[in-house]
């Protein structure tokens, strides 16, 4: 898929409402694994998004400023067994970015002709 410039592309998206979705819930930052998680229950898809495709698509979102991140301590980790974990956080400005794609993809499906009835 071409991306337009400024334009967030599928995936994008579902990353940003995913996030916020889960910082609705209490959550205000949340792991990759986490974050694919979420996507695949809303959006009832069997599996979870390719890691590569993910992670290439957080850091192009944290890139243009609308997610931040922060590595987790490492003696957390460590406590667990376990690699550290990258948490990401919706920033304001990517909150009015997915407003911004959800309205544009709102007026995209109302300007569809409606379907011509039998």
């Amino acid at each position: 898929m071409r991306r337009k410039t400024g334009e967030l592309v599928p995936l994008e998206v579902s990353i940003l409402e995913a996030s916020v979705g889960l910082a609705g819930h209490g959550i205000p930052e949340a792991h990759g694994y986490q974050l694919a998680k979420e996507i695949r229950d809303r959006e009832g898809a069997r599996r979870l998004t390719a890691y590569g495709t993910l992670y290439k698509a957080l850091d192009r979102l944290e890139r243009v400023g609308y997610l931040s991140s922060r590595w987790e301590d490492p003696h957390d980790a460590a406590a667990d067994s376990r690699p550290r974990r990258r948490f990401y956080r919706t920033t304001a400005v990517g909150e009015e970015a997915l407003a911004v794609a959800r309205r544009k993809g709102a007026e995209a499906g109302s300007r569809r002709p409606a379907a011509v009835q039998p």
